[in-house]
């Protein structure tokens, strides 16, 4: 059921975005329904029975949520159309939570969605959605050269960025991760998913983005080992220096761990140098660097490397180029929230003033 209303979601957005861009809208036209640290309320009254949209100046309450999130229309404001728990809320229009949205931005994004297991973009915490608003501007802007060249210390040439395993030269999911997935037992419709890949003309890199959680992860029973310690013929061996238990399991890295693998494991196979890239908040999980690079097995050529947020919010505002877009994505660092706390107080998504 929800795949067949996610199906019709997603086709009302792409009819819509087409009708913006014919009627002559610019991406602003979306963006200027976002909401953000001005325009929601700092503490929200929360009760047993009902939530208080979080919306400045607006006096609705709604049913009060709880367990897992739902679209429900007892849960949903009518004035501003979100729909509200004690924590966080959604936009009924997943555009609302983009600054993209042009025919060829949602073009894009209904083939993506055609390979990507799931999306939650209209949330308003959703990292898929930050790093759509993120990446797909370093792309439109020609900005991802240089940022891997100053992540990596090493100029980097021809990127080609791949979103959730989506291919743009290929037309659908990358045959290079669909390669690896098979290698260490994944089937390919339940495998690693990484955030954001870049292929550049020496170099693969998997950028795994982390906003409200944290790069804890352990696999379910179901999920222990497959063929990560056989794959490759015995390439974990290789690349790690702890036994799969301890990483995966007692240290809950399993999801750097399988990136860790599969990535070098291909950047091998295409004789190329290879970058896992955590992409975090700053001040959030500061002993993450040491906490995997002791299992791992590094070289010249393999690096595993962090990256804030914040640096990266630097790195725009000092190398993009002037103009509307830039200005739109230094408002929306700016003024990006987080959830709600426990307290009920608003949290900012980004330490940038």
């Amino acid at each position: 059921m929800y795949s067949s209303f996610r199906s019709k979601l997603i086709a009302a957005y792409i009819i819509g975005a087409g009708l913006l861009f014919m009627h002559g809208l610019t991406v602003k036209a979306f963006a200027e329904g976002m909401l953000g640290v001005n325009e929601l309320k700092d503490t929200i009254m929360v009760t047993d029975t009902g939530t208080e949209c979080p919306v400045l100046g607006c006096t609705v309450t709604v049913e009060r949520q709880k367990g897992s999130f739902r679209h429900d229309e007892k849960f949903r404001c009518p004035v501003h159309g979100i729909y509200i728990s004690p924590s966080s809320f959604e936009y009924g229009d997943m555009r609302n939570n983009l600054l993209w949205t042009s025919q060829e931005d949602m073009a894009l994004l209904k083939k993506i969605f055609k390979v990507k297991r799931e999306s939650r973009m209209e949330r308003n915490s959703s990292e898929d959605a930050v790093s759509w608003n993120a990446f797909r501007y370093l792309e439109k802007n020609n900005m991802l050269s240089g940022l891997l060249s100053y992540i990596s210390g090493a100029a980097q040439v021809g990127p080609e960025i791949i979103y959730w395993s989506y291919s743009q030269s290929e037309g659908g999911g990358w045959t290079g991760l669909n390669r690896a997935r098979m290698e260490f037992g994944e089937q390919i419709k339940r495998g690693s998913e990484p955030d954001i890949i870049v292929k550049t003309k020496n170099a693969l890199f998997i950028i795994e983005v982390k906003v409200s959680a944290r790069n804890e992860t352990k696999p379910t029973p179901r999920g222990q080992d497959k063929g990560y310690l056989a794959g490759g013929e015995g390439w974990y061996k290789n690349v790690f220096t702890s036994d799969y238990n301890t990483v995966a399991v007692k240290d809950k890295k399993y999801e750097l761990m399988r990136y860790w693998l599969l990535g070098s494991w291909l950047a091998k196979e295409q004789n190329c140098d290879f970058y896992l890239i955590s992409l975090v908040l700053e001040g959030r999980e500061p002993g993450l660097v040491p906490a995997f690079k002791k299992h791992i097995a590094e070289t010249e050529n393999r690096k595993y490397k962090r990256l804030d947020w914040e640096e990266l919010y630097g790195y725009i505002v000092k190398n993009a180029p002037a103009g509307e877009d830039k200005d739109a994505l230094i408002k929306y660092f700016k003024n990006k929230t987080a959830n709600y706390d426990s307290k009920r107080k608003l949290q900012k998504a980004f330490k940038i003033e």
